[in-house]
């Protein structure tokens, strides 16, 4: 999981100089700003699945216990 991690670090560091420019205005910043973006998040769902490959894989089943990690939630009472 660490290799996912420094990755995404380094996606982020590299981002930076371009983000300052695109703020300052420049287009062509904001392109690349966008595209590192995308890899960024690519970069952080990797993360996400080995989180969470090393909790399924500490013992237990994976669906004992629910876990919040499912999205849906429960409705508010009206």
């Amino acid at each position: 999981m660490m290799q996912e991690y420094e990755t995404l670090r380094r996606l982020v560091t590299e981002a930076e100089e371009d983000v300052a420019k695109a703020v300052g205005g420049n287009k062509a910043a904001g392109t690349r700003v966008r595209k590192k973006m995308q890899e960024i998040k690519s970069a952080a769902q990797d993360v996400r699945k080995k989180i969470l490959e090393g909790r399924d894989g500490e013992g237990g089943t994976p669906a004992a216990g629910g876990g919040g990690d499912a999205g849906g939630g429960t409705a508010p009472e009206a």
